[in-house]
């Protein structure tokens, strides 16, 4: 009896310290589109508890890639959450044809999820993302998501207890992170509100009503994005102003940076292209923390927050501008601050930290050239030119070609069929034309992306192929060649080179040790270690391993 009465108090020692061990919030940190080595890059002008925090704190793995092909946003971020390649999660890139309308889709659009108003006045700005373009629908839900997230699994693991949240930026940030069971916010560039779809709620609760009633980002008109620090503290070789880089119609090509009235179009556009996009984010989450009592009891909760800056910066100026330095230097003054209000609210030793990204970022094509590596522009139209010219030459005419938005090039089937063609050998002998091309490294066909064992670029291809949602054609650019749509875009990603899946992978938390990390690793393993730390199952369709340095065997 005496043996049983302390097997059962050991027992229940042991549970009482997992109980206590088991942390009351989740935080996962997303930097849209930072490029893994600009941290050591930038690192001497960081301060002590920003990104500091989890490379002196924490388990800092420097060598992390993704496996996928198409480095997009919906792409990485899905992947984060889900621990698993596009080819499973389905979010196969930013765009693809969808199978109900025949036509181009934005990845998260959903005609039956509508947007909830912000405002009792209509308000539209002008909009600069390709993607969103793309859109046939405001509406946006995770229904197209193929796979459970970790917050999904969170969220059944707790028994629906608990709290789930992602903000971003971005809409498809903030609803990847969030999956299918948490509630999802995010910045609205026609009105600088933070808004959400009828997915998630009937209506938004009080304490957004009042965040988006202070109007805080029109507090920005007539302001400027400064330098934080004084021009010689910057590297040494930064140019302001090259000629390749985006006036985004007044914004300019050189600090300060005027975001010009509120009443401007763009203005809420610049206002995310600028550390203020950040601060905004950061000022949105404090709120949803406090009202909705995150971290407060032994069952943990869950913060997505993706910042949209440095991505958007890269965009306009490039990763090798002065502006990209800046924006990370000033992320690095906002995370100190997200980080400093978690530990006050919640408590670091009660908060699991991981930080990511969803891909990184490549040199301008002219920058690279002007360094002596010859690169150039392949814009979409002239893909889809070339691609019907093949066509006509190979089968007299160019409408077997349907269209293109990178990397998927698309066929029309029934002209296929009614002309007695195979889908696949045209496939094949269009995309064997198309890899001639200078700047085209590859285009693979979809009935090959998929078979055999392929190594390289060939693989990342492989692991982004979803046969519901593959185009005809996966094409990719040669390294530091740009391909994508004209128009006010300076630099992009989107190839399977190494400046667009290295990113960076952080831990930190109680009982996670300090130690930097160079074995090959992969985003994919981020979501099945979080659930090893929290004692849950790892996201059902995961296909990531634990990383031992975080989580022990």
């Amino acid at each position: 009896m005496k043996k049983l009465l302390l097997t059962f108090l050991a027992w229940n020692l042991l549970a009482t310290q997992a109980l206590a061990d088991t942390p009351r919030l989740v935080l996962q940190i997303t930097i849209d589109g930072l490029r893994a080595d600009l941290l050591d890059r930038y690192q001497e002008n960081f301060v002590k508890d920003g990104f500091n925090y989890l490379r002196n704190k924490g388990v800092v793995y420097t060598n992390a890639h993704y496996l996928h092909a198409n480095t997009e946003t919906i792409v990485g971020h899905t992947t984060l959450a889900t621990g698993a390649t596009p080819s499973v999660h389905g979010m196969v890139g930013n765009v693809w044809y969808h199978a109900d309308s025949g036509e181009l889709g934005y990845n998260i659009e959903d005609s039956d999820a509508p947007l909830i108003p912000t405002r009792k006045e209509k308000v539209e700005g002008a909009q600069v993302d390709p993607a969103q373009k793309r859109a046939r629908s405001s509406g946006r839900s995770p229904r197209g998501i193929l796979a459970p997230t970790f917050s999904d699994t969170l969220k059944i693991a707790t028994s629906g207890q608990a709290k789930i949240f992602g903000i971003s930026g971005k809409d498809r940030s903030a609803v990847a992170m969030a999956g299918k069971t948490g509630t999802a916010y995010w910045y609205s560039t026609d009105s600088g509100d933070f808004q959400s779809s009828s997915y998630y709620m009937k209506a938004y609760p009080q304490w957004v009503e009042e965040w988006n009633a202070r109007r805080k980002a029109e507090q920005l008109g007539g302001k400027q994005w400064k330098l934080l620090l004084s021009r010689d503290k910057y590297r040494p070789g930064r140019v302001d102003d090259r000629p390749y880089e985006v006036d985004l119609k007044g914004y300019g090509r050189s600090f300060p940076h005027p975001f010009g009235n509120a009443d401007h179009p763009l203005f809420f556009t610049r206002v995310l292209i600028s550390p203020e996009g950040d601060r905004l984010l950061l000022d949105f989450g404090k709120a949803l923390v406090n009202a909705e009592q995150l971290g407060q009891d032994d069952i943990t909760d869950y913060l997505s927050i993706s910042f949209s800056a440095v991505d958007a910066v890269n965009h306009f100026f490039g990763p090798a501008s002065l502006e990209n330095e800046d924006v990370i230097l000033q992320l690095d003054r906002t995370l100190a601050d997200l980080l400093s209000f978690i530990d006050k609210k919640v408590g670091l030793e009660h908060t699991l930290v991981v930080l990511s990204a969803d891909h990184g970022m490549a040199e301008m094509p002219e920058y690279a050239t002007e360094l002596g590596y010859q690169a150039g522009r392949w814009f979409s139209d002239e893909i889809l030119a070339s691609a019907r010219q093949a066509s006509k030459t190979l089968y007299g005419s160019d409408q077997l070609v349907k269209d293109f938005f990178r990397p998927y090039l698309y066929l029309d089937g029934s002209i296929i069929e009614n002309r007695g063609l195979s889908r696949a050998s045209v496939a094949v002998a269009l995309a064997g034309e198309l890899a001639k091309q200078p700047g085209i490294s590859g285009a693979i066909p979809a009935a090959q992306a998929s078979r055999g064992n392929p190594t390289g670029a060939a693989a990342a291809v492989k692991h982004n192929h979803h046969p519901l949602r593959a185009g005809d054609i996966y094409i990719f650019q040669q390294p530091y060649w740009f391909m994508f749509d004209r128009g006010a875009i300076a630099a992009m990603h989107g190839s399977p080179w190494g400046y667009d899946t290295h990113v960076p992978v952080m831990f930190a938390g109680k009982g996670i040790p300090s130690a930097q990390v160079d074995r090959l690793v992969h985003p994919i393993d981020v979501a099945p270690t979080l659930s090893a730390l929290l004692r849950i199952s790892p996201p059902a369709a995961a296909e990531g391993k634990v990383l031992h340095e975080v989580a022990g065997n």
